[in-house]
């Protein structure tokens, strides 16, 4: 078993108790419920700042279930991942640790949506527009938000980014992805401007540690970011933006793939700049009706 925070042991050991004792659930539902209990306890445990069970808040978890999205969690799954954080909290409030519930504030996904909303080039544009660039922040976060979006990467990607995996002469990213597999994506104009505007901010700081002295983005503290970190810069620029949708980090993923077929990419080339191991973990977007979107980005394009 990991090794959680002593908070998080007793919190998960309670909560089993209480399940299969209390509740009498059957025993393949205990089960579930504390699987998923424990991924969200070791989540919280791995952050570059670890939070304690009492220090939960609904971005964390919605950062959570974006990252199991990221890794290919249908759906059906993150609903069920969600009752089951529902009933730990629930718990948890029933022993008077939390005065309220962080999962009150989260919608369940919707079964059967495969993929969050593909937010138009407009959409994207605005929302980086919206970040305010005369601050250090806004500039760092602008490159953020476009690196997400031109280079199609994980937030898990993003945030391990070093100088060495830039090369600028060739316009080129080396992106390391699931299983350390390595591969190469273009940096375009406006992700390069971006990138460049917010370099000698990051040269002027003084990094926090070892681990964060190569990390292309640091927080104002000098160390790496945290997913949560990147799911709340977003959810304020989409805020700002007045953008209606349901926004995540991913979805800057989720558009840029679709984007591409919508201008006419090969799924195959598609594939490689998005670091898929099957085709048919991509071939999700051929699904969607991309018509309405073509004209859009050809417009953007000029072709």
């Amino acid at each position: 078993m990991a090794d959680y925070s002593k908070s998080w042991k007793e919190i998960l050991s309670r909560f089993r108790t209480y399940v299969a004792v209390e509740k009498r659930l059957s025993k393949n539902t205990v089960e579930a419920y504390m699987r998923d209990a424990e991924r969200f306890a070791t989540y919280c445990s791995s952050l570059n700042e670890p939070i304690t069970p009492t220090r939960v808040t609904s971005e964390v978890i919605e950062a959570h279930l974006a990252e199991l999205f990221d890794r290919g969690l249908e759906k059906r799954s993150q609903a069920r991942v969600l009752s089951s954080l529902r009933s730990l909290f629930g718990f948890m409030m029933l022993i008077d640790r939390i005065e309220s519930s962080p999962v009150d504030a989260i919608e369940a996904p919707k079964v059967g949506q495969h993929l969050p909303d593909v937010l138009s080039v407009t959409e994207v544009d605005s929302i980086i527009e919206a970040i305010d660039p005369t601050t250090a922040l806004g500039v760092r976060n602008r490159a953020i938000i476009e690196m997400l979006y031109s280079c199609g990467l994980r937030v898990s990607e993003l945030v391990e980014l070093r100088f060495e995996d830039l090369d600028l002469e060739e316009n080129l990213v080396r992106v390391v992805g699931k299983g350390d597999k390595q591969r190469f994506v273009p940096l375009g104009d406006m992700a390069r401007q971006r990138l460049e505007a917010y370099l000698p901010d990051r040269l002027a700081m003084t990094p926090a540690d070892r681990e964060s002295a190569n990390v292309i983005f640091l927080n104002r503290r000098g160390a790496k970011l945290t997913r949560v970190m990147i799911f709340t810069l977003v959810r304020q620029a989409v805020a700002a933006a007045g953008i209606d949708k349901t926004v995540s980090p991913h979805s800057f993923r989720h558009s840029f793939a679709t984007h591409l077929l919508a201008g006419g990419a090969d799924i195959r080339q598609v594939q490689v700049l998005l670091g898929h191991s099957d085709i048919t973990t991509t071939e999700i977007y051929t699904h969607l009706d991309l018509s309405h979107l073509r004209r859009a980005v050809e417009d953007h394009l000029d072709i």
